[in-house]
């Protein structure tokens, strides 16, 4: 007669490997990797060239243990809707492959650690961003307003914002004009980049009774918002060019990519109002090339010389 082992049982034969993969999936490491594209290039503009070699990877890897933090937070905290969405079904506490109390000791420990990295290889304002930034996705966005209201993604987004300034403080130890509008590029992108995402799942969410604005309002008004914010991004984009003596390069990579941007907000939106086949995910593929594209541009253009 074959026996099932009880879950604890189960767990201890997962091995190291394992193990590791769980953690790293844990930090959701693809949003991970679109934070550090906004890092990297705003340090390069903040020096108004390479910056140290050292300064950029302890600013990378702080960033890197601050994102793993509070994506951790979130994926304990959202555990319970986890198990019902089948976009999050394979999560690694969904899975049990990692214990509730193993995630949260992970999270505190990781972003305790990303503080007190940053504070002694950049400088403590950079640190403090760090942990206001995890602070915001958890106690803000997780804990009140993503199960709350439709405007969750908006004010939620502040945190995915944080890279841009910790980047610049990392070097300048301020907060000047420029990072401020780069963070609201982010800021104005992250509405149009998210909501096609949950228009494909609008399902998943509905299941679990979270108001994203795919679930509580119809497909005309979701591609309507989508077109709003992303001109708004285009055109909080273009502020940086006379603020920050923009190039060439970034002058063309914000018109083009951005016109490209917006003309897939429009395809969605006259998709949804036809009552044709809606295809959020296009929108959503390209709001992250765009965004990428954006700020390599940004990185590239101080190092040339026209």
């Amino acid at each position: 007669m074959n026996v099932v082992a009880p879950p604890r049982a189960r767990e201890t034969r997962i091995g190291f490997s394992r193990k590791l993969r769980a953690y790293v999936a844990l930090t959701k490491p693809r949003v991970i990797e679109l934070l550090l594209v906004t890092t990297i290039p705003v340090m390069i503009l903040a020096q108004g060239g390479l910056p140290n070699p050292w300064l950029v990877l302890a600013t990378v890897i702080g960033g890197a243990l601050s994102a793993s933090s509070a994506n951790s937070f979130n994926c304990y905290i959202d555990r319970d809707i986890d198990r019902v969405m089948n976009r999050t079904k394979r999560r690694p506490l969904v899975t049990g492959e990692l214990r509730d109390g193993e995630a949260l000791a992970f999270a505190w420990g990781t972003g305790a650690l990303s503080i007190l990295w940053l504070g002694l290889t950049t400088n403590w304002l950079a640190a403090a961003l760090s942990l206001g930034a995890i602070l915001f996705y958890v106690f803000v966005y997780t804990l009140w307003l993503k199960r709350r209201t439709e405007q969750n993604i908006i004010w939620g987004g502040i945190a995915g914002c944080a890279p841009v300034l910790i980047g610049w403080a990392a070097v300048t130890g301020s907060l000047d004009w420029p990072a401020w509008i780069l963070f609201g590029v982010v800021f104005l992108w992250t509405p149009p980049h998210y909501w096609p995402l949950s228009m494909k799942y609008r399902d998943d969410y509905e299941s679990v009774g979270v108001p994203m604005l795919a679930v509580v309002r119809g497909r005309v008004v979701v591609g309507l918002q989508v077109i709003l914010y992303a001109w708004a991004t285009v055109a909080c984009s273009l502020l940086l060019i006379p603020v920050a003596g923009m190039g060439i390069v970034y002058t063309l990579a914000a018109v083009g990519t951005g016109g490209w941007f917006i003309v897939e907000a429009h395809r969605l939106y006259s998709s949804s109002l036809r009552g044709d086949e809606v295809k959020p995910m296009r929108v959503f593929h390209a709001s992250i090339s765009y965004l990428s594209l954006l700020f390599v541009a940004v990185g590239v253009d101080p190092l040339l010389p026209f």
